[in-house]
């Protein structure tokens, strides 16, 4: 059985109440604010926070900026004269222009055509006489850049097959030369192109310029493909056939 308690009434007092006993304090102690304790070291309470000083007149002037250091005049003139040293950006590139030029002007005069200039083949000069080719063909109205660069590919193709074809095992043409060549003699097409701009079209006048032409361009295919290929001389002939065939379709597409 549960043992009962006697609690007896708590009063709090209040202005009004007289005769409830107060408690009294010690004579001379004051009632006084509470101040938390104040730790011992002056440091950060926290050490994982850091210290911040705001005293900006105490800290020493820092700045992330360095005076320039200039090189000496010897310095720049080393590296002008490196740059100096260097080769143009045109023959890094393997486009050697005045080789261009000489081929060029060899295949202007189709009577003292120079094949020893024609030995290094490159891809350079030929791309430019096919794209005035086409440019002249688009000033005329005709838009033909793929027809004539897929014209220039195969006639590269059928000229190797067939000079290959006659040389036999001893032939030594081969395809980039043979691609070339073809490239350098369309400069006659190239001035074909630029004459019909002004030539009347449909007339007997036209197609006489077109077959001399024809003719100088298949002279200088022939013999720069008899001269820097071995065993051409006795397929001389048929070589210059083969040119013609090709030369005279460019002729055509020009005329009509």
């Amino acid at each position: 059985m549960a043992k009962e308690f006697s609690v007896p009434p708590v009063v709090f007092p209040s202005a009004g109440t007289t005769g409830v006993p107060h408690q009294r304090r010690a004579p001379g102690a004051a009632a006084s604010p509470f101040h938390p304790p104040r730790p011992s070291n002056a440091g950060p309470a926290n050490p994982s926070i850091p210290f911040m000083s705001f005293d900006i007149g105490s800290a020493p002037p820092a700045s992330s900026f360095s005076a320039p250091v200039f090189a000496p005049s010897g310095g720049a003139l080393s590296v002008s004269g490196s740059f100096e040293d260097e080769l143009p950006l045109l023959e890094e590139l393997g486009i050697n222009t005045r080789q261009i030029w000489r081929k060029t002007l060899s295949i202007l005069n189709p009577f003292r055509l120079n094949a020893s200039l024609h030995e290094d083949a490159d891809l350079s000069g030929p791309f430019l006489f096919v794209m005035a080719f086409g440019l002249f063909q688009l000033l005329a109205g005709k838009f033909h850049f793929g027809i004539i660069l897929g014209w220039v590919t195969g006639a590269a193709l059928f000229l190797y097959v067939v000079f290959n074809m006659l040389a036999g095992h001893n032939g030594n043409l081969d395809l980039y030369r043979c691609l070339s060549l073809i490239g350098y003699s369309m400069l006659p097409m190239v001035i074909l192109s630029a004459l019909s701009l002004f030539v009347p079209h449909g007339g007997i006048v036209i197609f006489s310029i077109a077959a001399v032409f024809v003719l100088w361009s298949t002279r200088i295919c022939t013999a720069l493909l008899v001269e820097l290929a071995a065993c051409g001389n006795e397929n001389r002939s048929l070589i210059a056939y083969a040119c013609w065939l090709v030369y005279m379709l460019f002729a055509l597409l020009i005329i009509f």
